[in-house]
């Protein structure tokens, strides 16, 4: 029997193993406890979401949807190869499977045909949503593979499980055929070659200081999203891990509201956008700060943005920030 990993020691895992790991909203405290069990935990079950777009699938995977509600899995997995964490406890990704394949799993061992639904998988297994159309056309890049290798290796490694830990949905449950365009012995191995090697280790690593700094003014007309330069819009530019604040002297009528946010650009013009934070002008200079952690790959580039609502809003009077601070730690 194994209790589940809290959540640092999850997100701890999976960065030692390499994976660059994005923390999605409050996914620390999103999970369906209130519903089933969750635990003893056994193993880690792959899927593909049939869905294409990384910010659509991710939002998915943690709302759900009208018959299944979020979140759907524990980590979404990119094309990119980045994981969202989604979930943290009992999810609704597994559904009914085979008591003997679960039994297979526990003494890890060759996997018996899933010919039965009649046992609470949610409560047994981690699930990776890897984004996938599903239709056996849809390419899986190396990147991706590779990520999909290092999740299920880290839990493994974790727990202290062999490679035999790892199925795929469509081993678990009949009639189901995911994940689709590649075999599961083939994953399993490549997990069992990483596993018999030590993983690398971000522990150790000592970051880089990420800190910049602009006194040129921005004007923020109301309602309207506008990216805050500070030296330039692009404040971070290399595959890396970090964590920081956004810092900003605002002048602007008492009672406002002002919502920030970073997010990635990508070269193809689409963007993931983190969480909007929310703060409050007062009289005079407001002196407003932005928080955020994430993973950014090598072709994406870190912004921030900002809107402003005035108190009033027949207030057509701009908000001008005055000076713009990021101030942070970044892990290559």
């Amino acid at each position: 029997m194994a209790e589940p990993l809290s959540a640092d020691q999850l997100l701890t895992a999976l960065r030692n193993e390499g994976l660059r790991v994005v923390e999605y909203r409050d996914w620390r405290t999103h999970n369906r406890n209130h519903v089933g069990p969750w635990a003893p935990v056994h193993g880690v079950m792959i899927h593909h979401t049939v869905t294409s777009g990384t910010e659509s699938s991710v939002e998915l995977c943690y709302n759900g949807h009208s018959q299944l509600p979020g979140p759907l899995c524990h980590g979404v997995i990119a094309k990119d190869g980045v994981v969202y964490l989604v979930g943290n406890g009992r999810a609704n990704h597994a559904g009914l499977g085979d008591d003997d394949v679960l039994r297979a799993v526990i003494e890890e061992r060759a996997l018996p045909p899933d010919d039965e639904a009649n046992t609470d998988g949610n409560r047994h297994f981690y699930g990776f949503e890897c984004i996938n159309l599903g239709d056996g056309k849809d390419p899986w890049p190396a990147a991706q593979l590779e990520a999909i290798e290092k999740a299920a290796a880290a839990i493994c490694r974790a727990h202290g499980w062999n490679h035999r830990s790892v199925i795929g949905h469509l081993e678990w449950q009949p009639g189901k055929v995911d994940p689709r365009g590649f075999t599961m012995a083939s994953l399993r191995e490549r997990i069992a070659d990483r596993l018999a090697s030590a993983p690398p280790s971000e522990e150790d690593d000592m970051p880089d200081n990420w800190n910049l700094a602009s006194a040129t003014d921005t004007t923020l007309p109301p309602g309207d999203w506008t990216t805050v330069p500070v030296g330039s819009a692009d404040l971070l530019t290399s595959a890396v891990r970090y964590t920081g604040s956004m810092h900003l002297s605002l002048t602007a009528p008492a009672g406002g509201t002002v919502q920030g946010r970073f997010y990635h650009l990508r070269p193809d013009g689409s963007r993931w956008t983190g969480p909007i934070v929310e703060r409050l002008t007062t009289a005079g200079s407001s002196f407003l700060d932005f928080p955020h952690a994430g993973s950014v790959a090598a072709d994406e580039k870190v912004r921030f943005e900002a809107v402003y609502f005035p108190a009033s809003a027949t207030d057509a009077t701009p908000a001008v920030i005055t000076s713009a601070h990021v101030r942070g730690l970044s892990w290559t």
